[in-house]
């Protein structure tokens, strides 16, 4: 006769409590220290200082309120100098992209000189904007420089490159592009290396021309590294400074005057402080606006 057995029920443990750990923030802290003091800030301050008619020079504080970002829509040099700085942002990021991307592709396929073309081509981006500049107001040189030589040669006029209107941003934009396309060099041949040599090697099985691979293949695979040195370049061409300023040797005129050397004007040699603050606040506005559209048009995670 079968004996009926009669199971315990089992009994139900509730899962056990997950502990509250602080010891990332521990390990974070000294980081969000140093943010909140260089970065966090700043910014604060900035925008505090641009409500005032704070002055180097000492004197008085007065609270303005939004008198100096009034003055600022006002004044004519502001959008002059904006322009320039646009106008110089969509003449040099196409070719520093495009440039970038070329020399990639020349360094990732050469096999026996690759090693020279990757030190050649990324060598200028470590020199300092001194030695850059230096090195481009002799290749421009009204009476000496190389580029009239070789104008001169083929029987033109002398040209002053950087004070003619017609060339003085095209000059800015070329001394650019020598100096700082070896960082989208860098990221660009990275990501190349990262693409799995076997889809190649398929592709042209299957009868794929270099050309088809390389619109099928390389390039959508590249989109993220475009998006990313996109927007790494727009911020880097809307925040120009360096190399116009000595280019022009402190007397850039209202041709190539960016936004950031007339705030260093206002700042530092009218001594206008706040008034300053203001502009630069501007050109803060502008830079996330440039970012926050990158993030619309790559969104982060996706690949299509």
């Amino acid at each position: 006769m079968a004996v009926d057995t009669v199971r315990a029920p089992v009994e139900l443990t509730a899962p056990a409590r997950r502990t509250r750990s602080w010891a990332g923030l521990w390990f974070a802290l000294p980081f969000l220290l140093i943010y909140v003091v260089f970065m966090i800030w700043p910014i604060l301050a900035g925008l505090w200082s641009s409500l005032f008619n704070t002055s180097l020079a000492g004197g008085d504080v007065e609270f303005l309120g939004l008198s100096n970002y009034a003055e600022m829509a006002r004044d004519g040099a502001v959008w002059d100098s904006l322009w320039n700085t646009v106008w110089f942002t969509i003449l040099s990021t196409p070719p520093l992209v495009l440039v970038g991307l070329g020399m990639a592709l020349l360094a990732h396929r050469a096999r026996r000189t690759g090693w020279l073309l990757r030190f050649s081509f990324f060598m200028p981006f470590l020199l300092p904007v001194t030695v850059v500049a230096l090195i481009w107001l002799w290749i421009y040189q009204s009476d000496f420089g190389l580029l009239n030589a070789a104008v001169a040669w083929f029987g033109g006029d002398p040209v002053a490159w950087i004070n003619d209107e017609r060339t003085a941003m095209w000059a800015v934009v070329i001394c650019t592009l020598w100096w700082t396309v070896g960082f989208n060099f860098l990221l660009y041949l990275a990501a190349l290396q990262g693409i799995p040599r076997e889809l190649h090697e398929a592709a042209a099985v299957d009868g794929a021309t270099p050309a088809q691979r390389l619109w099928r293949i390389t390039l959508p695979l590249l989109r993220r590294t475009t998006g990313l040195i996109l927007v790494l370049q727009l911020i880097a061409s809307l925040k120009i400074f360096d190399q116009v300023y000595l280019l022009n040797e402190g007397n850039a005129g209202p041709i190539t005057r960016p936004l950031i050397q007339y705030v260093y004007e206002q700042g530092f040699t009218s001594y206008r402080i706040g008034y300053a603050s203001a502009i630069s606040y501007l050109l803060f506005l502008i830079i996330i606006l440039v970012a926050f559209a990158q993030f619309k048009i790559f969104p982060a995670g996706r690949d299509d």
